[in-house]
């Protein structure tokens, strides 16, 4: 698994008309090709008279899947544009379909590419870019005495506390960075000499909100 990685949220969209021609771009978080396709395909049954829905998609860890779909454009004038400021902006399992209705002006093949590239852009500036940070998830437990003192000390810290549970002891949740595991334990240690109860959880990816570099 990564350690971390940037994608957009799970969905938007904006568009803009260039030169009499709407172009609609859309945008979603999709981790599997199959969800990419069946968002392609939403998009292409809700605008039905569209002139074109074009298409790009990045999958994987490691970006193995890449697709890139013109849908009667001229070669490489809409899907490859696309693609590129997904590979610029460095966004991992996301997909973007741009919708074009005609507006009776031919823009030309320059003009095509900056079209499709710029309404890419303004759809994931519009819909939000986020690092996702895998995090090691810690259960502390501690005498109620040592609460006030833990939780505030957690809550100023750049670890994340997630949840607390009242039980028969109090029960932290928080979720760590994955090099900081070992210095946690042993700050929790410190801060409460040695009467916390430390265990790993599960791992998750945590999300923070970054914002969009891309043109």
């Amino acid at each position: 698994m990564l350690k971390k990685y940037f994608t957009v949220k799970q969905e938007g969209n904006d568009e803009q008309i260039i030169q009499k021609s709407r172009f609609i771009g859309y945008v979603r978080r999709t981790e599997t090709e199959e969800a990419a396709q069946q968002f392609i395909q939403e998009i292409k049954k809700k605008h039905p008279n569209a002139n074109h829905n074009c298409s790009a998609y990045m999958i994987g860890e490691n970006d193995q899947i890449q697709k890139a779909n013109d849908d009667g454009e001229p070669s490489g004038t809409a899907g490859v544009p696309m693609l590129e400021v997904l590979k610029k902006q460095g966004l991992k399992d996301t997909a973007i379909v741009v919708t074009r209705y005609f507006g009776g002006i031919k823009l030309g093949a320059g003009g095509l590419i900056r079209a499709y590239g710029s309404t890419t852009s303004q759809a994931i500036r519009t819909t939000g870019i986020v690092k996702r940070e895998l995090m090691q998830g810690f259960s502390v437990t501690i005498d109620y005495t040592l609460l006030g003192k833990l939780e505030n000390e957690i809550r100023n810290s750049l670890h994340i506390l997630d949840e607390i549970l009242y039980m028969e002891n109090v029960e932290m949740i928080v979720y760590v960075k994955m090099d900081e595991t070992k210095p946690f334990r042993e700050w929790i240690t410190d801060l409460t000499s040695g009467q916390a109860e430390i265990a790993e959880v599960k791992q998750v990816y945590v999300e923070t909100e970054v914002e969009s570099t891309v043109d």
